[in-house]
């Protein structure tokens, strides 16, 4: 086993509101739409360069000339049901042990549900996630939160006929909005938490700062350096009860419908990206 990393845990462990799964079956996709990075969608998804334009110049531009194409997407998709935004997420007593992470049944941590096994860095901080949670020689019970969520599938097919039909700039428009949907709605389930724990006041005001981690710990998605093992996301889909809002493993062990995410939540305040 790896040396542990000089992660203190002189932090105060936050009482979860309850413990065990709970599903948002429906969500407006206005309510996410705030968690939207539109950098992301403009600049990336969609292809709109600056082109030479200044921060400011590129700004003034998009609200002219790309807003209106967001704002009609959006619209639409309220009015017809395309993106379907759903979640599931919930809170886990936990301990550590070495680089593994265990997840119990019970607050008193009498049965043991799975295990986390994370990497550790070799070099820099010798980090490894396990690290921000109490270890189990401590004695004291942490909390992990979970979350899973999805626009749907009624999305991707929404954006496969497109393309099918030779519409390829809106099939760019949704495929991208797809996409940058789920990972707003992710931002949208991850500030609940935060708030549900009792430090999102901590947030950065702004959401659109916000969104570029300046809030309190740090959420981790599967197939990252931090935690590159795609397969334990079965454990979250099983903790999370994941059939209530229609996800699951598929093939090479991607979640389906495409554009779904899950991710383990750190409350840790030192907990923030790194690599391996």
């Amino acid at each position: 086993m790896s040396e542990r990393s000089a992660i203190p845990h002189d932090n105060p462990v936050p009482f979860p509101p309850f413990w065990g799964a709970k599903c948002i079956e429906h969500l407006s996709l206005k309510a996410v739409v705030p968690y939207i990075n539109k950098t992301a969608l403009y600049k990336f998804q969609w292809g709109f360069k600056p082109q030479g334009k200044s921060p400011e110049e590129y700004r003034e531009w998009a609200k002219k000339e790309v807003d209106p194409i967001f704002n009609r997407l959006v619209a639409q998709s309220e009015a017809e049901g395309i993106l379907r935004p759903q979640a599931v997420y919930g809170y886990f007593p936990c301990q550590s042990q070495g680089d593994e992470l265990i997840v119990y049944a019970d607050p008193e941590g009498t049965q043991e549900r799975c295990r986390f096994p994370f990497p550790r860095q070799t070099t820099e901080r010798k980090l490894c996630i396990a690290d921000f949670f109490r270890p189990a020689e401590s004695g004291e019970m942490d909390v992990v939160a979970f979350q899973l969520v999805t626009v749907g599938q009624h999305a991707s097919d929404h954006a496969r006929d497109l393309f099918q039909a030779n519409e390829y700039q809106e099939y760019l428009y949704w495929h991208g909005l797809d996409a940058e949907g789920a990972e707003g709605l992710a931002e949208f389930i991850h500030r609940r938490i935060r708030v549900e724990l009792g430090f999102g006041a901590e947030d950065a005001r702004d959401i659109q700062d916000m969104i570029k981690q300046h809030y309190r710990g740090s959420r981790y998605s599967f197939g990252y350096p931090a935690c590159p093992n795609l397969h334990d996301q079965d454990k979250i889909l099983d903790l999370l009860e994941a059939h209530k809002i229609g996800v699951r493993l598929g093939d090479e062990d991607q979640l389906w419908p495409e554009e779904s995410t899950s991710a383990i939540i750190v409350h840790h305040p030192d907990a923030k990206y790194f690599g391996v």
